[in-house]
Formats: C-alpha cells, sequence, structure tokens
C-alpha cells in the first residue's frame, strides 16, 4: 500500500487513540462494590425421608466488573450455617461458603433505576460437616448453576441502593462417618434474597 494511502488510516487511529482517554472518563470506573443483607431459603429435598435444612440470615459481599455499560460480571461471596433436621429435630449446625460468578446484562435506559439480569456458577464449600454428635457427616463440595434479578437504584453518580435475587444448585450427601457408607442425597437449592447498598468508582 502507498504511503498516501495509507495517511487517512494513520490520522483515523491517532484520532482513536486520543480519543480513548475521554471515552473511559465518561464510563467511569468499571469497578462496583457492594454488601448486602441475606436471607436463605432452602428450596430443599432429600431421598432421606424427614431431612432438611433450616432458613438462615447472614451477610455478602459482592464485586462487580463492567466490561462496557450494560455487560458486566459479578463475584458474590457469602457464608452461613444451617440448622439439619431429621423429622423437626435439630442433627446439627453445617457451615456453608458458596462463591459464586455471575455474567450480568444492566438495563440502562431507566433513569436511576438500573434493573439487571445474570447466570453462572457456584461452588459451595461445606465446612463443619459432623452430625448428629459426630455419627454423621455430609460431602465437602459441590458445583452447580446459578441464576439471578436484582435491581440498584441510583443514589447519585456512585451510590445505590440494590435488591437482589438469586437461586444456586447445590447438592450434598449424608455418610456414615465411621464407615464412608452414603445414606442418600440432599438438595439444598436455596433462594438468596439481598438488600444492601453499592459504591461505583
Amino acid at each position: 500500500m502507498q504511503a498516501r494511502h495509507l495517511r487517512p488510516l494513520a490520522a483515523a487511529l491517532a484520532a482513536a487513540t486520543l480519543a480513548l482517554p475521554g471515552l473511559a472518563a465518561a464510563q467511569g470506573s468499571p469497578w462496583m462494590l457492594g454488601v448486602r443483607a441475606l436471607g436463605i431459603h432452602p428450596d430443599d429435598s432429600s431421598s432421606i425421608p424427614g431431612v432438611g435444612v433450616k432458613e438462615q440470615w447472614t451477610g455478602e459481599a459482592n464485586f462487580t466488573y463492567f466490561f462496557n455499560k450494560n455487560v458486566a460480571t459479578e463475584l458474590i461471596l457469602a457464608w452461613a450455617k444451617h440448622e439439619v433436621q431429621l423429622n423437626g429435630a435439630d442433627l446439627g449446625k453445617v457451615g456453608v461458603l458458596p462463591p459464586t460468578v455471575t455474567l450480568q446484562y444492566h438495563f440502562t435506559d431507566l433513569g436511576a433505576f438500573r434493573p439487571y439480569v445474570g447466570a453462572g456458577l457456584n461452588y459451595t464449600y461445606f465446612y463443619e460437616r459432623d452430625l448428629a454428635n459426630d455419627t454423621l457427616e455430609i460431602g465437602k463440595d459441590s458445583f452447580g448453576g446459578a441464576l439471578q434479578v436484582g435491581m440498584d437504584y441510583m443514589l447519585d453518580r456512585n451510590w445505590s441502593v440494590n435488591v437482589d435475587v438469586k437461586y444456586l444448585w447445590m447438592d450434598t450427601d449424608v455418610r456414615v462417618k465411621a464407615t464412608g457408607n452414603t445414606l442418600g442425597g440432599v438438595d439444598i437449592d436455596p433462594w438468596l434474597l439481598g438488600i444492601g447498598l453499592r459504591y461505583r468508582f
């Protein structure tokens, strides 16, 4: 290609390069951090008759990165201890740590209201797994899907009130600790109902 044909291309590239800092400034920081009060409501079922998991309240931290004004990814970190029951009698508490990553689409043409939908994956680590006076235990981890819908209401350029609902697929099994024999499976599959504050940098 001749040099004279390269000049318009070089000029266009230079103009685009000079425009990038202004574009980034207009869009602002891609990071949003938040905290939520979280109600965990298991949609539980089990192959062991009478086994269930009680509801719980806890806290959640969330970290969102925006690829552009509409598409973002969010990391959600929460923790809880759930009572496991058999026919209404307590078998013990199980610790649950389910980090979750979702890919989101944010609707940005509704003024201060910024609804979004998302889908992703969760990895659940179960700790303090002993039940029934140390005679039973549950499995140590689980992988599953995640669905999400929520809304930010922007109080100003940076702060927002957030309402968020997630559904996680989460399962484990119950074993006899002495022998390792599996008694059956438990699907916890919780609804996570959250409300909190977020800050967009």
